[in-house]
């Protein structure tokens, strides 16, 4: 059995309070980003062991607006990203992933879920009771469907059929700072959440147009 211990620092920042992870495996030293929202001068200072990855949760431009700089400063870096856009990135090493496939990192061993729905190529990144799910799933709601490509009924079956069924003690660690906390469980969240409360797809779809609404009575 490997023993997978591993550290995770939060940044924030970005054009919309993007979050951006730095994910070490405390054993090997590798190193792995989740996402590239933030400039690599604001990450660089933290890392210190073997920067080896890049988990892209999809492609959405916030998401990716830094990718050159530390492919620049990289350029070995292996970036993974679901198969439908790895196309769409230029660079040496490029990884088209699977849904269900599981990536090893280090020691660490990092499940991929693809959750279309919010956009085409959304994927979340799962590691023992984490869980990296950029914009799929906030903490207090899911992520929003007003994209070209995104799409209700897929975002309901990613968020119900594969999230919401994962371990209820599993730590969201999502793509911006929405909610009350940087984090939260999938229990806490089905609690607090509306959107998670749905009875079927339908409901869910209702929900949204709901949130929807109630969004742009604010604005």
């Amino acid at each position: 059995m490997i023993n997978t211990d591993f550290a995770i620092r939060s940044f924030k920042g970005g054009y919309d309070d993007n979050f951006q992870y730095l994910l070490t495996c405390l054993q090997s030293r590798a190193q792995v980003s989740i996402d590239a929202a933030l400039p690599l001068d604001t990450i660089r200072p933290f890392i210190d062991g073997a920067f080896v990855a890049m988990l892209i949760t999809h492609t959405h431009g916030d998401h990716i607006a830094f990718i050159d700089e530390y492919l620049d400063a990289f350029p070995e870096l292996l970036i993974i990203i679901n198969e439908c856009s790895a196309g769409r990135i230029s660079a040496l090493n490029v990884h088209p992933a699977m849904d269900g496939e599981q990536i090893q990192i280090g020691q660490l061993l990092i499940d991929v879920l693809h959750t279309p729905g919010h956009f085409p190529d959304s994927c979340c990144y799962k590691l023992e009771n984490v869980i990296f799910t950029g914009d799929t799933l906030f903490v207090g709601r899911t992520g929003r469907t007003i994209s070209q490509g995104s799409d209700n009924g897929e975002l309901y079956h990613s968020v119900y059929s594969k999230l919401l069924t994962l371990p209820q003690d599993t730590l969201i660690y999502p793509g911006h700072d929405y909610g009350k906390s940087p984090t939260i469980t999938i229990a806490k969240n089905i609690e607090i959440s509306p959107l998670l409360q749905a009875a079927n797809e339908q409901d869910f779809i209702e929900r949204m147009a709901a949130f929807e609404a109630s969004r742009n009575q604010t604005l």
